[in-house]
């Protein structure tokens, strides 16, 4: 399902720019595959991905070099700054920083549900199961994490929060860390994530929001941290 009032190469763009900032394929300075490989992949004509390309040059995140090829451009502003830097830097607690995720994750859930594509979806579930299984195998988890609650914060379509999301990276990263030696926290997450994936899978906005709201109270709770 494409997003409506969207044409599909604004579409196409997106995916692209979700192959640069989630699923981390393409770093700063890669060159992009070339127009038959990539059109394919996308499934797409060759016309789209053109246009698709077109907006992303046009939005500085990518380049194109005659007689060489499309490169992503070096361009800061894909890591998610968007003059929030200065808040990176603070020593924020974890009380802080789960308080910031109750305020906004929940309803980026509710709007990722309404608003997300089909591939954007599929982006979603992907990383939500991956990262059951590294939970189920004990494996690290932090970079799969982020980019499950990024790509829903992406199928927002809201700028400002996805722009939010590198602030947030900091309560996951310590979330992640603190939780796997608790095995009551690291079992909420499971079931949570669970529950989270099967309203966002069924498109029910308010579930998804329930539920987000439920999975971050779950790890306040368990974090020793009171709602006040």
């Amino acid at each position: 399902m494409a997003r409506k009032g969207r044409s599909l190469a604004e579409n196409v763009a997106d995916d692209i720019l979700a192959m640069i900032t989630i699923d981390k394929k393409f770093i700063m300075g890669d060159k992009l595959p070339n127009e038959n490989e990539l059109s394919a992949n996308l499934q797409v004509s060759r016309t789209t991905l053109r246009e698709a390309i077109r907006i992303l040059v046009a939005h500085n995140v990518l380049q194109i070099q005659r007689g060489k090829g499309t490169y992503v451009k070096s361009n800061q502003e894909l890591n998610g700054e968007f003059g929030l830097k200065e808040l990176t830097t603070f020593q924020l607690d974890v009380k802080d920083l789960y308080e910031m995720r109750l305020i906004f994750e929940p309803q980026s859930a509710y709007y990722g549900a309404k608003r997300a594509t089909d591939k954007e979806l599929e982006r979603i579930l992907y990383y939500g199961k991956l990262e059951e299984e590294l939970i189920l195998k004990k494996e690290d988890r932090t970079e799969v994490e982020q980019a499950f609650h990024k790509s829903i914060a992406k199928a927002t379509h809201n700028e400002f929060m996805n722009r939010l999301m590198p602030i947030l990276y900091q309560a996951i990263d310590k979330g992640v860390l603190l939780s796997d030696a608790n095995e009551e926290m690291v079992q909420n997450t499971l079931n949570d994530h669970r529950m989270i994936m099967e309203f966002l899978s069924k498109r029910d906005a308010e579930g998804a929001r329930t539920a987000m709201k439920l999975h971050i109270i779950h790890a306040m709770r368990g974090f020793g941290i009171t709602e006040e």
